[in-house]
């Protein structure tokens, strides 16, 4: 196991109790002789004046901690795909599917990762190139979800959507959904599709309010290379985890597939994935 000597942090914005919170994780760290590299953000919660942009933050890090919520990890899990960077994320958001680590358990499970005594979860990202006159314009990596939709109020767009060389159907629909396993359980989700296992090498391709009401979720192979075709005007906008993107034109085509980059999130010991739901979606207990 890697000995950790160096983290990286990425905080929130907006959180009334931050400014505690980093200082006494500094602190913390300090007592072990562990250094840190900071985000801006976390920097102004501290007090201090050295900070990293996020791109440059992953250079020399052993471990990147994140305290937010999903929203922080997804925008934290781009800048450090790639790397063998595990990610310790805390919770001080509000779901949190993913940001597993209570405000509560921050110091044992850190002490628990910095000995190397931590469990780890691999997850998958997808690629999604955008093509406008036979040429790619626009690269880019998602943990959770690439996104279609309308940008404009009552108006349906129309996608012609191809897995490999099969024609699946032409949407038209409020949007369309490329969905990871992560992300089964983020926009997905509401526009109902399946919760689906992390392990499980798949995408799932989820409508959003089709015009067609036997539209629903398809699942297909990670292996597969999705391909969609946009025939609508203006107004419609490609949204990558729900945090970057650009808007589309008509004849632009979206092309997904599985991505060579995954991140590793430390799970705390007692937390399963079917824990997570129970507690997150209140389903029930025995």
């Amino acid at each position: 196991m890697q000995e950790i000597s160096t983290v990286g942090i990425i905080s929130k914005p907006k959180i009334k109790s931050a400014p505690d919170i980093v200082s006494g994780l500094l602190a913390w760290l300090d007592k072990r002789g562990v250094d840190y590299r900071c985000d801006q953000l976390t920097a102004e919660y501290a007090g201090i004046s050295q900070f990293f942009n996020r791109e440059e933050l992953p250079e020399g890090i052993d471990l990147l901690i994140v305290l937010g919520g999903d929203g922080t990890l997804l925008s934290a899990a781009r800048a450090v795909a790639g790397n063998d960077i595990p990610i310790f994320a805390v919770n001080l958001g509000h779901l949190g599917f993913l940001t597993t680590i209570r405000e509560e358990e921050l110091y044992p499970e850190l002490d628990r990762a910095i000995r190397g005594e931590h469990r780890i979860g691999r997850r998958r990202m997808v690629d999604c190139e955008l093509q406008r006159n036979d040429k790619t314009i626009a690269s880019y990596s998602a943990l959770n979800d690439v996104v279609i939709a309308k940008s404009e109020l009552a108006r349906m767009i129309d996608l012609d959507t191809h897995v490999d060389n099969h024609f699946v159907a032409a949407y038209k629909a409020d949007g369309l959904i490329i969905s990871t396993p992560t992300g089964s359980t983020a926009y997905s989700l509401s526009a109902g599709g399946p919760v689906i296992f992390p392990s499980v090498n798949c995408f799932c391709i989820t409508p959003i309010c089709p015009h067609m009401l036997t539209n629903r979720p398809v699942i297909v192979p990670d292996s597969s290379v999705i391909h969609i075709l946009n025939h609508g005007e203006d107004g419609t906008y490609l949204t990558i985890d729900g945090q970057v993107g650009e808007p589309l034109s008509k004849g632009d085509r979206v092309v997904c597939r599985s991505s060579p980059k995954t991140i590793q999130l430390i799970r705390p010991p007692k937390s399963l994935f079917f824990d997570v739901l129970r507690e997150k979606l209140k389903w029930g207990e025995r």
